[in-house]
Parts: structure tokens; C-alpha cells; sequence
């Protein structure tokens, strides 16, 4: 019979230690993206969220009666959050399905907003990002979507660091907001911000400046998500989370788009954004400061 030596018990020792340590890690990795329930909970109308394939996943319902929406249970202060959104399909005129972190401050709030305007059958999906920095909003852009997100899942992310905040379409950068707090203009960085997301009824302004109305028959409206994902600074919780420049996303690779992003966001900004607020003469006849700081 053979006999372990000390050697061999060292190695078999080491083995079951990364074996244990690979099974941890994968468990970690495995519990992201949560649940619904474990980060989000209902915020309005819970007869029209459905929750799908064991909470892995929810659908939204817009119907005449009401429309519906969640919040995440926690406020974060800088971090990413993504979700996998289908959006409501067909004829969507008069729709906005709206994904965005908000401070919850009333007149000083900070705002992070994805909205997605619904069109007529066959238009493009129109995104509309926004910024609000202390109470401060009216930073609109708007981008034509490059496929239809009605048809399958797509991933859209907030990306928020002391550096930038950028929002992001299956990994490309749609939207980059700089801090340029060095030129005087306001960034958003000392107010902790929820996670919410609504599907709601909009026609006074959503489709065309409100000259596409809602078509009531082609009701109920559904949007579908899944994959919910949140790393950063949970409020309350350690209070030098925010500012430890060890966290991930406050890394030099994230303080600024790689080459790749840059090139990424100048094909957007070229080929798809269809309003800038920064360019609106008749909103703003002197260019707004972080529009001539460049965002």
C-alpha cells in the first residue's frame, strides 16, 4: 500500500484548498446578475410587474387603467448598473420605458436617465439621455437605436465614477457626462442615487413632440427585463467606500473611453444622434458650460 509522504499531503492539501477557493469564486460569480427581489422591490402598480423564470427575470404592463415601475432597495454612490431590457414591440407610439438612477432629493436631485421613446411600426426606438446635476436637468440628447430592441434582449448600463458618467448600449458608449468640476460646472458626486425603472404612458410629448398618440387597442404594452446587475457603494454602508480608490471602477482604465470607446461613441454621435442640447440655438443661444468644457 503506498504512504503519503509530507510532500504529498502539502500538494493534496493545496489542491482541495483551490479547488474550494474556485468553487467559492464561481458561487460569487454565479449570484451575479440577481434576482429581482434580491436588489429591486416594487415601487408602483405591483398588478402590472410580473416576475419571470424564478425572479430571474420581470415583465412590465401598460395598460390604460395604469402603468408600473421598481426601485432597487438600496441607494449607490458611484459603480455600474445594467440591465437586459426588450422593449415594448410594434406599435409603441406614446410609450416611454424609462431606466435611471435618481437621488430622490426633490429640488437638489442628482439624475442619471436612460428613456426609451416608443414609435410607430416600423420608425427607429429613440433613446433619450439626461442629465440633472444638483436640482439642474434640461441636458438632453437623443439617439436613434441601430436595431430594433423590441426584437431581443439588449444590455444598457450606467457607468458612474468620480471621473465620468457614461451610458452605454451593448458596450458602447451612447452618452459620456465629464467631470469638469475644475471649471467650475457641477458633477454629480456627493448624493447616493437609487436604481428605478418605469413603463408609463407619455403621448403629450414622447413620440414626435406628442403628435403620435398612444393607440390604446394595441394595449396591454409589455416590456420585458432580466439580468440585473449592480456593483458600487451601497448607502448606507462603509463610509470610505465612495472615495477608495481601489474599487474597480474608479481604476486608470475607467477614469476616461479607451480608444476603442472613443471611436465607438464619434460613430454614434455621427451617424445616429438626432438632437444635442448643447447644439439647440433656440433653447440655448450661448452654448451651456460643460458643453463648451466638452462632455
Amino acid at each position: 500500500m503506498a504512504t503519503l509522504t509530507s510532500s504529498s499531503l502539502k500538494y493534496s492539501a493545496f489542491v482541495l484548498i483551490v479547488l474550494y477557493a474556485l468553487t467559492f469564486s464561481f458561487s460569487l460569480v454565479s449570484a451575479r446578475p440577481a434576482t429581482f427581489l434580491q436588489d429591486f422591490k416594487i415601487a408602483w402598480s405591483d398588478s402590472h410587474i410580473k416576475q419571470l423564470d424564478g425572479g430571474r427575470g420581470i415583465q412590465l404592463i401598460l395598460d390604460q387603467n395604469s402603468g408600473c415601475g421598481f426601485a432597487s432597495r438600496s441607494k449607490y454612490l458611484f459603480g455600474r448598473v445594467s440591465m437586459k431590457i426588450k422593449l415594448v414591440p410594434g406599435d409603441s407610439a406614446g410609450t416611454v420605458t424609462a431606466f435611471y438612477m435618481n437621488s430622490d432629493t426633490d429640488t437638489v436631485r442628482d439624475e442619471l436617465d436612460f428613456e426609451f421613446l416608443g414609435n410607430r411600426t416600423g420608425q427607429p426606438y429613440t433613446v433619450q439621455t439626461n442629465v440633472y446635476v444638483h436640482g439642474k436637468g434640461d441636458k438632453e440628447q437623443r439617439v436613434n437605436l441601430w436595431f430594433d430592441p423590441s426584437a431581443d434582449f439588449h444590455t444598457y448600463t450606467i457607468f458612474w465614477n468620480h471621473h465620468q458618467a457614461v451610458f452605454s448600449v451593448d458596450g458602447i458608449p451612447i452618452r459620456v457626462y465629464k467631470n469638469n468640476e475644475a471649471k467650475g460646472i457641477p458633477f454629480p458626486k456627493f448624493q447616493p442615487m437609487g436604481v428605478y425603472s418605469t413603463l408609463w404612458e407619455a403621448d403629450d410629448w414622447a413620440t414626435r413632440g406628442g403628435l403620435e398618440k398612444i393607440n390604446w387597442s394595441k394595449s396591454p404594452f409589455y416590456a420585458y427585463y432580466k439580468d440585473f446587475d449592480i456593483e458600487g457603494c451601497a448607502m448606507p454602508g462603509p463610509a470610505n467606500c465612495a472615495s477608495n480608490p481601489s474599487n474597480w471602477w474608479e481604476g486608470p482604465a475607467y477614469q476616461q473611453l479607451s480608444p476603442v470607446q472613443a471611436r465607438q461613441y464619434r460613430w454614434v454621435r455621427m451617424n445616429h444622434m438626432i438632437y444635442d442640447y448643447c447644439t439647440d440655438k433656440s433653447r440655448n443661444p450661448v452654448s451651456p458650460p460643460e458643453c463648451r468644457a466638452g462632455i
